[in-house]
């Protein structure tokens, strides 16, 4: 009798599976969300127009008109050349622009002194000072003055604002120094376009020439206490042209003390 271990013949033996196991089926992956649409940048002609004349005011200050290329402006300013000539037309435009703006942001300033309301001493005493501390505050001003005075006011006789900018500031020293001569602390007769010339002129040729003055002198024009000084000279000096001279006057001598 066969033993129960004996193969049967009439059976077959499992086939081993073909081919590699399959893998079971991974999860499908979650879907990635969709990201926003991109948000156009809103062109803001403003903020443009600003950062185009901002960059060329210390452009052309630092490099006077010719030394000043299309492609540095636009460059700091970090816009295209197009939009450059789109605002101003090119380059002699955009100076003008910058030139005006100069004036317009002085003259804007020194209308807020409000001299017309003051005591006439004291108006122009803060006239002054206003001057010569716009000065050492704005040497952009001075440089763009100094590049245009070589061109002869070529681009400033192109501005048909310049003389309305310009107009109000000496028709309050006009007033003040009207002021002045009735109160008989000022003398008459002042031409008030003199006078403005004189402020800014002793504040000009100091600060455009201070580097060769200190090293002929051999004395620091640019440390913090000569520069108050100097602007204590000025007010000293315009104050003393002011006063009365003469006997009808002599009980006005020390008005600006």
């Amino acid at each position: 009798m066969a033993s129960d271990s004996a193969a049967d013949p009439l059976v077959r033996p499992a086939r081993p599976p073909r081919g590699k196991p399959k893998a079971p089926k991974a999860a499908p992956a979650a879907r990635a969300k969709p990201s926003p649409p991109a948000v156009k940048r809103k062109r803001d002609p403003e903020r443009t127009r600003a950062a185009i004349l901002a960059a060329a005011t210390l452009e052309f200050s630092a490099r006077g008109y010719e030394g000043t290329r299309v492609g540095s402006i636009t460059r700091r300013a970090k816009v295209n050349k197009r939009m450059l000539y789109h605002y101003f037309g090119g380059k002699e435009g955009l100076y003008l622009a910058v030139l005006e703006g100069r004036y317009a942001d002085i003259r804007t300033a020194e209308a807020e002194l409000d001299l017309t309301h003051r005591e006439p001493v004291e108006g122009m005493r803060e006239l002054i000072h206003f001057t010569w501390n716009y000065f050492l505050d704005h040497p952009e001003f001075l440089s763009i003055l100094a590049t245009e005075n070589q061109h002869r006011a070529r681009f400033l006789k192109q501005s048909g604002r310049i003389v309305q900018l310009n107009s109000p500031l000496i028709d309050a020293i006009r007033l003040v120094l009207a002021k002045g001569a009735a109160q008989k602390i000022f003398k008459p007769d002042v031409d008030p376009v003199q006078l403005y010339i004189s402020i800014a002129a002793l504040g000009y040729f100091y600060l455009s020439n201070r580097w060769t003055l200190s090293t002929i002198f051999r004395r620091d024009l640019v440390a913090e206490t000569e520069l108050a000084a100097w602007g204590e000279h000025i007010v000293t000096m315009i104050l003393a042209f002011l006063e009365p001279k003469g006997p009808a006057f002599s009980s006005h001598a020390s008005f600006g003390k």
